[in-house]
């Protein structure tokens, strides 16, 4: 009885080590069995995707970005230099071109009366004397010295042009006057007094117009005074 006892416990310990080693490797995928093949191509052997220009975020040489500049060289522009025009003052003076000082201009006056006009008139001439070009541009102040006192001219409000004066070169306005024709001895004209456009300094010049002018009651001025340029008879 002792020796079946010892055979039946082998046995069973025998039967057990064969369970156990099922147990672990029914499904063939033992920590001893190789990795799956990938399905994805390696990037040594699969197409390059990246394109010519990506990949290191880099612009290849000899191209330029969009938008950019390439160094060296600019857009153009109206301040450019050596090109398009120059812009004015707006104030008709040239470049180097001052404005016609009293001193720089020969006054002179005379008489330019055409015969049938209903009014007299005197043309006053400016001749820039002062070796420079300069420019001369709206109204000069004229006043007439009367027995009466001083009488001024009143202007005619025609447009002024500015007008640059080469050296030795003229321009000349009208003043227009009525004529004294009442035969009484009227309001006599002693002498002129020119002031320049934009200028203080006054010079006081002969009277060439007729001797007297009608005494006049009314307001205002009977005396014209036309714009620098204007031509004869008041502009």
């Amino acid at each position: 009885m002792r020796v079946h006892k010892l055979t039946l416990t082998t046995a069973l310990i025998v039967a057990a080590g064969l369970s156990l080693t099922a147990c672990n490797g029914d499904d063939g995928t033992g920590q001893g069995a190789p990795p799956a093949a990938s399905t994805t191509p390696s990037s040594a052997g699969g197409p390059d995707t990246a394109g010519p220009d990506q990949g290191d975020g880099k612009t290849p040489t000899g191209q330029t970005p969009t938008g950019q500049t390439p160094t060296g060289q600019g857009t153009t522009g109206g301040n450019s230099t050596g090109g398009g025009g120059t812009g004015g003052s707006g104030t008709g003076e040239e470049a180097g071109a001052g404005r016609c000082r009293t001193g720089d201009l020969e006054i002179t006056a005379t008489d330019n009366t055409i015969e049938g006009d209903p009014d007299g008139t005197v043309v006053v001439e400016l001749k820039n004397s002062g070796g420079r070009d300069c420019v001369v541009s709206g109204y000069a102040g004229v006043d007439l010295r009367t027995d009466a006192g001083p009488l001024s001219a009143k202007r005619t409000g025609a447009r002024t042009t500015p007008i640059t004066l080469k050296s030795g070169k003229s321009t000349a306005f009208g003043i227009t006057y009525p004529v004294n024709r009442t035969g009484g001895s009227g309001v006599r004209v002693t002498g002129l007094l020119v002031t320049p456009p934009n200028e203080t300094k006054t010079v006081a010049l002969a009277w060439p117009g007729a001797a007297t002018l009608p005494v006049t009651e009314g307001p205002g001025s009977p005396v014209k005074v036309g714009p620098v340029g204007s031509a004869g008879q008041g502009g």
